[in-house]
């Protein structure tokens, strides 16, 4: 490996270069080309008027150990800010009412976020028969199979749609949450698998459940590290056009007639502008064209805490589309993080669009906030005219890990396996959310120094 340009300077394609720097020094031949003229991708931290918004992800869960290890080498580990201990409390709209999320079974019996019979069914989970070996069911199917049909309609609709702005009657439950998957296969129930690894925890081998973390400016705070510790090497407000090999080589065309020439590229961004780069090979973007993505809208809103008709006492809301709500859900982000909010004031933000109403985002500014609010009185009483309101497109959006995900994922890396140097990462393959993200680009960091132990994990 003698140059590697990284094309994407989104989170993927930064910690990709930090790694690669990491391993092979400062004297690596290295190039990150970034469309915008700034980097993070979705990761976007903005403060305006006092408030602290997040356009893409709110923070990350403090278990992954590539994340804290970045975190590390960037010197960022003294600037953790852990979510507040109210966090841990989540609510789901249901008949008409903020319910809370049970956080232990007998919680559950009293939360009233499913009817008695759904609670019944949902008990009974380990005297349900595994699935046949093999099968890639949706997330819906799956619970249904499992849990029964209220909760696959309740909380199979929430987590499918808050975590990856999906259908969960589409998604495959093997791809989106293979660890839940895995516990049938090896338990034989979710339930006798959970037992399972609590006892394997021992009373001191588990530090507890994950926590929601970020920095005190945000999540930009992890993207600015980064930029920094790239330096000239990260080349912003500089479009990638075309990739094509030649004489062994690869050949990056760029917008405005440039051009640039690298023995290994890493192609991060979003699959359809890969799609868009690589179109002379026409086998492959029909690979990357099989993995549907569906665009989402933030709308941020700040208020007078005085305008509370409830103490904001969680993580947020969610609502399942029996709901009658639009939005998808709601974090209420100054009870979340210390100082999201100026004194005497609060920050919420929602979530609208994804698999299920993908034409949200073409609403006007004006509509979206109107909408928004609408459905924040209605779940949560808040009336007032908010003191603050901006809105934040997500285009292509989030990738869609529908059944068949894993099938299409091997064949891409068939695919590229025949394509020596040429390398994708990002959160269009192999997962969402910071930690994925990472964990991927530190995996595709290491196979292409050469020093992987293990492939990249499917």
């Amino acid at each position: 490996m003698t140059s590697v340009a990284v094309v994407g300077g989104g989170l993927a394609g930064l910690t990709v270069a930090e790694a690669l720097l990491a391993g092979n020094g400062p004297g690596l031949d290295l190039a990150v080309f970034e469309r915008q003229a700034r980097a993070g991708g979705l990761v976007r931290s903005e403060r305006t008027d006092g408030f602290l918004y997040e356009h893409g992800p709110a923070g990350f869960l403090d278990h992954a150990p590539a994340t804290l290890a970045l975190v590390e080498r960037l010197g960022l580990t003294g600037r953790l800010l852990p979510s507040r201990d109210l966090a841990r409390r989540r609510y789901v709209f249901r008949a008409g009412k903020l319910r809370a999320l049970p956080s232990s079974p007998a919680s559950l019996l009293s939360s009233g976020v499913l009817p008695a019979a759904g609670l019944l069914r949902l008990m009974a989970e380990p005297l349900v028969r595994t699935s046949p070996a093999g099968e890639d069911e949706t997330i819906h199917a799956f619970a249904r199979r499992r849990f029964g049909r209220h909760a696959a309609e309740v909380l199979a609709d929430v987590v499918a749609s808050g975590i990856f702005g999906g259908d969960a009657r589409a998604l495959s439950m093997r791809s989106c949450f293979p660890d839940v998957a895995a516990m049938e296969r090896e338990h034989g129930s979710v339930m006798r698998g959970m037992a399972a690894r609590r006892r394997a925890a021992g009373p001191s081998g588990s530090r507890g459940p994950a926590r929601l973390t970020s920095f005190p400016d945000g999540l930009g705070e992890l993207v600015a590290a980064l930029a920094d510790r790239l330096g000239a090497r990260l080349r912003l407000a500089t479009a990638v056009e075309r990739i094509e090999r030649a004489d062994g080589r690869f050949v990056l065309a760029l917008d405005g007639g440039g051009s640039a020439m690298a023995d290994a590229v890493v192609v991060t961004c979003d699959l359809p502008a890969a799609r868009r780069m690589l179109a002379a090979d026409r086998d492959l973007t029909a690979l990357l064209a099989a993995v549907p993505w569906a665009p989402m809208v933030t709308v941020a809103l700040g208020y007078p805490a005085s305008s509370l008709e409830r103490p904001l006492d969680g993580f947020g809301l969610l609502a399942p589309r029996q709901a009658g709500l639009r939005v998808l859900g709601a974090l209420w982000e100054s009870s979340i993080f210390d100082h999201r909010a100026p004194p005497g004031h609060v920050l919420v933000r929602a979530m609208l669009g994804g698999a299920t109403d993908p034409d949200a985002g073409s609403l006007d500014d004006g509509a979206l906030v109107d909408l928004v609010r609408a459905d924040l009185r209605t779940a949560m009483g808040l009336a007032a005219p908010p003191v603050l309101a901006r809105v934040v497109r997500i285009r292509p959006g989030l990738p869609q890990f529908v059944v068949g995900h894993a099938a299409r994922l091997e064949a891409i890396d068939r695919a590229l396996a025949a394509r020596p140097g040429l390398h994708l990462g990002g959160h269009g393959l192999r997962g969402v959310g910071v930690n994925a993200l990472i964990e991927d680009a530190s995996h595709l960091a290491a196979r292409l120094a050469g020093a992987a132990a293990t492939p990249l994990p499917a």
